[in-house]
């Protein structure tokens, strides 16, 4: 689905949220449960734990004050899908929570932050390009190195050996209490469990 079409499902009346909380993944049955899909994992969890009301489309959901999305631009653009979808809602970038996978904290650990270097991420290059500002919230969930001779692209695109059920439920619960409790007391938390 395109950002325009997804954003023409909210013309008439958008949600009123304050909060906007963004899985990076790639859309398709080839990419469930790959390391790069984490973020995706993450809003999936969130939305089914919480059993939200009403369901926004079978891309987000209203989860409290926020709008939990995947964007279905594929990792590499998706920008083109949150920047239009944030102006058209009235969620400011600071209120943008992007969930992602990280290469630089091993496999399981997640970090709170915000703003910092993209790191050669294509999904936060391109939001911060459409955005226009690095000032957006990040829930960094640890992937690891890929072992050598195996490269960066094989290795996201690949499963994990290990169960994520953890990970991904402590990363869909880093989110909702950013957008609950704020940034603060969500690192306080989800930092001392490591």
């Amino acid at each position: 689905m395109s950002a325009v079409k997804w954003l023409n499902f909210f013309r008439r009346r958008p949600p009123e949220v304050s909060w906007l909380i963004v899985g990076l993944g790639n859309p398709g049955s080839e990419y469930v449960d790959t390391r790069h899909n984490v973020g995706f994992a993450a809003v999936d969890t969130l939305v089914d734990e919480l059993r939200p009301q009403p369901r926004v489309n079978a891309e987000g959901a209203i989860v409290g004050k926020a709008l939990a999305v995947k964007p279905l631009t594929y990792m590499n653009a998706s920008g083109e899908a949150v920047a239009p979808l944030a102006r058209r809602l009235g969620v400011a970038p600071e209120n943008i929570v992007v969930i992602h996978d990280e290469l630089d904290l091993p496999e399981g650990a997640i970090k709170i932050k915000r703003g910092g270097n993209e790191n050669g991420h294509n999904g936060l290059k391109s939001l911060t390009a459409e955005l226009g500002t690095r000032d957006y919230i990040r829930i960094r969930v640890g992937i690891g190195r890929p072992p050598k001779g195996v490269s960066v692209p094989d290795y996201v695109l690949d499963r994990s050996e290990n169960d994520q059920t953890q990970t991904i439920n402590t990363a869909a619960e880093a989110a909702r209490l950013v957008t609950t409790e704020g940034l603060e007391r969500a690192q306080h938390k989800i930092h001392s469990k490591r």
